[in-house]
């Protein structure tokens, strides 16, 4: 947990370094989750960073030829401003020493970025890495303005987080969208709890798909499930009566062999 006052950036580092069971070499935030010095940071560490842009027509693009060449080719999108690549070749050895920091875990990515965003002047490693990051951001808007694909592709990720936002809200009694627990103890056992409940979810889920493709005899509608069950989540609860009363004993749990059809489902 951190302050709600921080970027989120940095934390998107740590759990793109730390999680050991999805290894990821491309992802999507919204624009709180980016920075120019992130950007830098991901690419080193071999993380393509794609940020939905909030008001791209007043982000900033920089380049490193000068205005004349600009004219000169008569590009339709111009640069704003100039790199400063002095700044990033002076720099160049103490960033690669903090990316290899990072990459062997010796500390966290959101530490390091607070001890750098600490001091009352800018250090000149965060200058350096906001930077080389001002390259990669502006090739990275470049592209999402010409690549339809790329923009489907960023829209469709984004629009699964906050179904899965959505989905945490639902599980949880009253839709919060905060913690109505005052302690840290009593907040994570809630998290918990409403983790377990989302997971029996799409256990659910993944068990009845199971269960209907095991029964598809036809190809072509064995296909046309597995086509429609890859382009979509398993993120799925409208079948099931979040504010219902389960029965979990014995006796009832003794009539648990096969799946029912999901509209008879709990």
């Amino acid at each position: 947990m951190f302050s709600a006052a921080e970027r989120e950036s940095a934390y998107v580092l740590d759990g793109l370094m730390r999680n050991d069971v999805v290894k990821s070499d491309v992802h999507s935030t919204d624009s709180h989750g980016y920075s120019e010095a992130i950007f830098a940071a991901a690419h080193l560490l071999g993380i393509s960073y794609a940020p939905r842009l909030k008001g791209l027509d007043r982000q900033i693009l920089y380049a490193f030829r000068s205005r004349r060449e600009v004219d000169r080719r008569g590009w339709a999108v111009t640069p704003d401003k100039y790199v400063n690549a002095e700044l990033v070749e002076a720099s160049w050895d103490d960033i690669l020493r903090l990316i290899a920091t990072i990459e062997l875990k010796e500390t966290t990515a959101s530490d390091i970025f607070r001890r750098l965003n600490s001091y009352a002047k800018q250090h000149v490693l965060y200058r350096a890495l906001k930077a080389f990051g001002q390259i990669i951001k502006s090739l990275f808007i470049l592209r999402y303005l010409d690549d339809l694909a790329l923009r489907q592709a960023i829209e469709q990720q984004l629009s699964r987080v906050e179904l899965a936002n959505r989905f945490t809200r639902d599980v949880a009694v009253g839709s919060p969208r905060e913690f109505l627990q005052a302690e840290k103890e009593e907040q994570e056992i809630a998290e918990a709890c409403n983790r377990l409940i989302k997971n029996s979810i799409v256990c659910w889920n993944y068990l009845y798909l199971e269960h209907k493709l095991a029964t598809v005899r036809d190809a072509g509608q064995k296909q046309a499930l597995l086509a429609a069950i890859a382009g979509h989540s398993m993120l799925a609860w409208a079948h099931v009566n979040l504010l219902g009363e389960y029965d979990f004993s014995d006796e009832k749990l003794r009539d648990s062999f096969g799946l029912r059809p999901a509209r008879f489902a709990a």
